[in-house]
């Protein structure tokens, strides 16, 4: 708390940052929100939200257009119409909210692709997503290629991975192989991704963990009507119904287009589907604030799913423009890096050229830094020259004007003695040799007048270039997602009166994505080997002792064939009340 008690401070902790900000009593969610995003540079703004953790121990969502800080000086302080205990600074964190469908089609600048890639990596290796372990020494080769660049074997010696967290405690414990050996599979496979760019490690990263069943997914323990325990799982696709003990093999699924209207009264939540003909998808939370945040997820889940199968908005069709013309420069500046490495390790074998490299690199920095310098002079110098030119051609005319002169005089001299006459005609060579040697001065100083002129503008353009500053925007209104917001005055524990609904927007055109999905390891013949190669190498250091509950259910819903998105249109098969019936029967 600063002097006055008018401002309070905050801490927001990004996946790779902490940001400070002194904030006011009257301040909303969204002004303090779009100074996040102004500070880090992010325009992608729909994913993203403010977290924090309540009294209560539980994480909650900023809402944008309430007060962060409404309570003043109370012990406890409601933020957001929340409670978070009073802590100077408040903390928060800026996290993904909402997931893409697709990152490859969807994420556009390289700061959402970060934050989305350190926040995934970092549940994955925490187990919060599970990984099968033969999946996980791959992503762990895509993370080193982000972090280190190009594996090099002089710059990363044996070791150099030892302080790098990699996999997850859970795949370590359960192969018999030493850190070093851990490493070295790793590096194996690290020096694959030679001439890959850190972003486009990132990527590949993402698009493999995007085919993970539990990637993206909100999880909530919810009842049926029979009061059997079960998981409901919210994400980009629609909701699905998973056993209690099975976190990964959703049993009942329901895709976004088949949903009208979700709604909650007290502990009930009802969601009502575009088949009037099928029962109302009713279960049971064991919160109010469980539901409240149920209702949150799925609205903005359904507006980003339509959005998607909507033309872009002008703001993201020039985001993509200027994400296109981004990539195409980085190509070409990594066509012309690969270039230059194999030319230095063409000269690497002769020490001479090495060491003319090294020098003409310091020189080339020391010219660099001396440019500004430079200038000043260039203009001094210019200014003198053109001062000097202007001399040299009225010297110049007033040689010529003599020479025309004598000349004249030559004309009118048939009566001039021949002794008077040749040294009349020597003065005038003499005098034209001298018009001769002015005339090559003033186009010499000329030539360079031009000379420093053009460099001078060259100097000129190169510093508009460097003070050229990048403007943020202020995030509209329409960037964000729809949530919950109004008609919550009440707090997170409070009973509202009477039923909370939304209906939503539908398209019964729309074509269920999952029908078309594929998981990238059944698209790419390379990777599907690659995996295939390592989970034969781990085998042989498997301890099947330490093998997990979810180990269990991944190898045997692999022995049967299914990934993700089987799974997925399995359980959407059948119409909507037959899916129902089969909730109900759980």
């Amino acid at each position: 708390m600063v002097a006055g008690g008018k401002m309070m401070n905050v801490r927001v902790t990004t996946m790779d940052a902490e940001l400070e900000f002194a904030i006011q009593q009257t301040t909303t969610g969204k002004q303090l929100f779009d100074q996040v995003v102004k500070t880090i540079g992010l325009r992608e703004v729909w994913f993203f939200g403010l977290q924090y953790t309540d009294n209560k121990g539980d994480l909650t969502w900023i809402k944008l257009y309430k007060k962060v800080v409404p309570c003043g000086l109370r012990k406890i302080c409601h933020v957001m119409n929340q409670e978070v205990k009073k802590e100077t600074p408040l903390q928060f964190k800026f996290r993904a909210k909402f997931y893409p469908e697709d990152v490859a089609e969807e994420l556009i600048q390289d700061i959402t692709l970060r934050l989305f890639y350190l926040q995934v990596k970092n549940a994955i290796l925490t187990d919060e997503i599970y990984c099968p372990p033969e999946t996980s020494v791959l992503l762990a080769s895509y993370a080193v290629q982000a972090r280190h660049g190009d594996y090099q074997k002089g710059n990363h010696p044996a070791g150099f991975l030892a302080n790098d967290r990699l996999l997850p405690q859970r795949v370590v414990d359960q192969h018999k192989m030493s850190k070093e050996e851990w490493d070295s599979s790793i590096t194996n496979w690290w020096q694959e991704h030679r001439g890959m760019l850190r972003e486009d490690a990132m990527m590949e990263y993402l698009k493999i963990a995007q085919d993970l069943e539990m990637y993206g997914v909100n999880y909530f323990e919810i009842r049926n009507k029979k009061g059997t325990d079960l998981w409901l799982g919210v994400d980009a696709l629609g909701l699905n119904i998973y056993e209690k003990d099975d976190k990964l093999t959703p049993k009942i699924g329901f895709p976004w287009s088949e949903i009208r209207n979700i709604s909650f009264n007290d502990k009930k939540f009802i969601i009502k589907p575009i088949d009037k003909k099928a029962p109302d998808f009713v279960f049971f939370a064991n919160r109010v604030k469980i539901n409240k945040r149920i209702l949150a997820l799925c609205m903005g889940n359904h507006e980003l799913y339509m959005r998607r199968r909507k033309p872009d908005t002008i703001d993201v069709q020039q985001m993509k423009a200027q994400a296109r013309d981004e990539k195409i420069a980085k190509q070409q500046q990594r066509e012309k890096l690969q270039l230059e490495i194999a030319a230095r390790e063409r000269a690497e074998k002769k020490q001479q050229e090495y060491e003319e490299r090294l020098r003409n690199m310091a020189e080339e920095m020391d010219r660099r830094q001396a440019e500004l310098n430079e200038a000043q002079e260039m203009i001094r110098r210019l200014e003198e020259q053109l001062k000097q030119l202007q001399a040299a051609k009225e010297e110049l005319e007033n040689r010529q004007k003599e020479l025309t002169a004598m000349m004249e005089k030559l004309e009118l001299s048939h009566e001039m003695e021949a002794a008077e006459r040749a040294k009349l005609e020597q003065e005038i060579r003499a005098k034209q040799e001298e018009v001769q040697r002015i005339q090559s001065e003033v186009e010499a100083k000329d030539a360079e007048a031009r000379r420093l002129q053009a460099e001078f503008e060259a100097a000129k353009l190169r510093q508009e270039e460097a003070d050229r500053q990048y403007q943020a925007n202020q995030t509209p209104h329409h960037h964000h997602v729809e949530e919950n917001e109004e008609g919550e005055e009440e707090g997170e524990d409070e009973i509202p009166q009477g039923d909370v609904t939304k209906d939503l927007a539908t398209d019964e055109s729309i074509i269920d994505p999952v029908e078309e999905r594929r998981t990238l390891a059944e698209r790419n013949e390379r990777l599907h080997d690659q995996l295939k190669a390592l989970k034969q190498d781990l085998a042989q250091s498997r301890d099947e002792s330490k093998e997990t509950v979810m180990d269990k259910i991944h190898r045997e819903n692999v022995r049967q064939g299914r990934d993700k998105y089987k799974t997925l249109r399995e359980i959407r098969k059948g119409n909507t009340k037959r899916r129902v019936d089969q909730f109900e029967n759980m």
